[in-house]
């Protein structure tokens, strides 16, 4: 997997395919595979966590905690 951090982008990316994006906006950030905004910190997460589903599956445990730690907020 390779995560390109920018000031204002973020892409997540697993074979040469894009898995998920992320947006800076005035509210947070915007991730393509999350339904709200986030901080950096926990749209880094969401961006693990879609590369993580990619290549382990739903039942995987850090795919569980990561999405309850997001869903805390």
């Amino acid at each position: 997997m390779a995560l390109e951090i920018t000031e204002t982008t973020m892409t997540a990316t697993a074979n040469g395919e894009v898995l998920a994006t992320g947006t800076r906006s005035d509210c947070g950030w915007h991730v393509t595979t999350w339904p709200r905004p986030l901080d950096r910190n926990a749209a880094i997460t969401a961006l693990m966590l879609a590369e993580r589903l990619a290549t382990h599956g739903e039942d995987d445990p850090c795919v569980i905690e990561w999405r309850r730690e997001l869903s805390r907020g």
